[in-house]
Order: C-alpha cells, then structure tokens, then sequence
C-alpha cells in the first residue's frame, strides 16, 4: 500500500535534501465507499497545511526556522502522505541553501512548491512565517460551540464508529453555523487518535436536530480514515441526508509529528474559510491545534 511506506515504520531521518521521500496516494481509494465521484464531486476546497518544523541552514551555516503552510485544491487526484512530508521537509535541515537567509528562503520554497506540484499534479501554494501575528485572522467567531450551548448530561452517547442513521431532520429551515471541539478518528495505517474540531456552516429547507447531529460527530471517534477522509465523509452524509442549498464543512486537526492537517469542503466558493485557505495568511491557532 501507498499509505504504509513509512506510517507506523521506524524510518531513519535523511541528512540531506531527498525528495523522494515525498509519497502521492490517491483520493479514489476512500471516496469510492462514499460514492463520490471525481467528476462530479458535491464539493470544492482545499487541504490545507502547517509544518512547524521547517529548517535549513545558509550556506555560512546559520539556520533559518519557521511555519510553512501549504493549501492545494481538493479537486486534485492524490493527497501528500503526512509522515512522507515530514521526513521530506526534515531533510532540508542540515543541506544550505542561500548566501544570506533571506536568498536561501527564497531557494527553499521554491524548491518545496516545484516538489509539491510534481508529486501532485496540481497548483501548491505556500506561505512561510517567522514570526506570530499580534492579532491573527479567524474565520470561525459565529459558530455556536455545540457541547456548549446543549445540556449534554441529559443525553446518552452510545455510537463510537461512524452512524449517519443518527442524523434526523427537524423540519425547520433556515441557516446554522455549528462547531464542535469533540471530534476524534484514528489514522488508518497506525491507529494513532487524531484529535480536531468540526466547524459546519449548513442552510436547508430542513435543519439537523442538534443534538443528533452531536452525536453523529462524537460517533466518528473509532473509525479509523487520514483527516481528509474524514472531513469529506461528514460532508457527503449531510449532503446527502439534508440536501442543503449550502453547506461547509473544516476540520482542523491536532498538530502531530510538527504538522497539522486542515481539509476545507464547501459547496460554493464563497463559504470557504478566507484566512485558513490563503497561503499567506497565519490564522489564529484554535483549541485542537
């Protein structure tokens, strides 16, 4: 299997700059149990990426560090495989590049975007940070937190692998923008928790029961799928079960291995989280990350 190559493999760090560590596997193997067709996907979106990890030294031997994000569309055929990245951008730590910082930065991330568009058959965008913003961008300040705005001590939770029979319709229209910090899966090759938040904006002639739509979310946490996986799953239930004029759905996952994950999936272009999707923009770190 693609997935496998290092996931769960104790594999040696490379010394010096080694794009074939780099891994591609394709969306297909997941999105067909879900009938999602690449040809006529119910959505568009990004994955989006922050690696804390990123290093190299010039070439007078001082190393430069910072956050590289990296967003590339939804609509592409394969993922980069999360453990093949980290080892790729490992291995920039101990080659130089660059006279000067800034000249060798430049190399860099040039470097990493031609990498990237080759292994994936699409556009990449990055970004690289040095520094936090005093005050960051974020996209999320009017979703309603769902465990806490529900008496969920009144409520018993059973399901703990994914039951889309638990979402039921209240009949009434109208617009929500939900979230929840209680989201939990497990990586498919390791079995590792990966830990998140789920961020829904959803308008249908029909709205969730919010308390089902809770435990729907809380039933994802033994199924074992990559982030994106799992973001497109929740995705494709309630477009399939409320037939919503809109509907988006971010996840954002727990930082593991100096990486997190942040797949976006929206029905129009104009839902998609703004500052989370541009490459040049540092979002403010919510809960899980």
């Amino acid at each position: 299997m693609l997935e496998d190559r290092f996931l769960g493999k104790q594999v040696d760090y490379p010394q010096q700059y080694a794009p074939e560590m780099l891994v591609a596997v394709p969306r297909h193997f997941n999105r067909e149990q879900y009938q999602l067709d690449a040809s006529d996907l119910p959505f568009i979106g990004y994955d989006v990426w922050h690696a804390y990890e990123l290093s190299f030294l010039s070439n007078k031997g001082l190393p430069v560090t910072g956050l590289l994000k990296i967003v590339y569309p939804a609509t592409n055929y394969s993922i980069v495989e999360s453990k093949s990245l980290k080892l790729y951008l490992n291995s920039f730590n101990m080659h130089r590049f660059g006279n000067t910082a800034e000249e060798g930065l430049n190399e860099v991330l040039k470097v990493i975007k031609s990498d990237l568009h080759k292994l994936l058959e699409t556009d990449v965008r990055i970004g690289f940070f040095k520094h936090e913003k005093q005050a960051a961008a974020y996209d999320f300040s009017e979703y309603t937190v769902l465990e806490n705005s529900i008496n969920t001590d009144t409520i018993e939770f059973t399901h703990y692998n994914e039951a889309p029979e638990l979402l039921s319709k209240t009949g009434h229209s109208g617009e929500i923008k939900i979230a929840s910090h209680l989201l939990r899966s497990n990586c498919k090759i390791t079995n590792q928790p990966d830990w998140g938040s789920c961020f829904i904006h959803l308008k249908s002639e029909s709205l969730p029961n919010t308390s089902d739509l809770l435990k729907y979310l809380i039933s994802i946490r033994n199924e074992n799928h990559f982030h994106e996986e799992i973001c497109e799953m929740i995705y494709k239930r309630l477009w399939d079960i409320f037939e919503p004029e809109e509907l988006a759905v971010s996840c954002i996952y727990t930082r593991r291995g100096g990486i997190d994950i942040c797949p976006v999936r929206v029905s129009h272009e104009h839902l998609l989280p703004k500052h989370l999707c541009a490459p040049a923009v540092l979002s403010e770190k919510l809960l899980r990350q």
